[in-house]
């Protein structure tokens, strides 16, 4: 409890002016047109196997390691990223991948607060789609 007190003056400092500055450069440099292309191109070209590859890897993080990051996730990401539509379709885009299996069960609260933060959908359903 002590180191977590002592490391959060930091992490929301970083979080605040580092990732705010990131969502306010993509914001403002990259084109909507490169967002669509690579969130089509990770849709309609990247192979199941790849996505499944990545989750797996996923699930073999120990359940506390996922936690924490979702409750980072949910905790220290400032409002200006949930705020950037931009960002949040990118984060929306990959996270609609993210399997409800892989979350662990005393992680379903904030995982649902990053699903609604982000509008992130489900997961899709992979009928008809090779």
């Amino acid at each position: 409890m002590l180191l977590k007190s002592i490391l959060e003056p930091p992490t929301r400092f970083v979080s605040e002016k580092v990732i705010s500055f990131e969502v306010k450069m993509v914001d403002r440099f990259v084109p909507d047109k490169m967002l669509l292309f690579y969130l089509n191109t990770l849709d309609k070209h990247v192979p199941f196997k790849a996505i499944d590859g990545i989750i797996n890897g996923l699930d073999k993080l120990p359940p506390k390691m996922r936690s924490s990051l979702i409750a980072a996730a949910d905790e220290y990401v400032p409002d200006t990223v949930a705020s950037s539509r931009k960002v949040s379709a990118v984060i929306a885009g990959v996270g609609k991948y993210v399997p409800d299996r892989i979350i662990p069960p005393e992680s379903a609260d904030n995982w649902s607060n990053v699903k609604t933060k982000f509008h992130i959908p489900t997961m899709q359903s992979r009928e008809g789609r090779g």
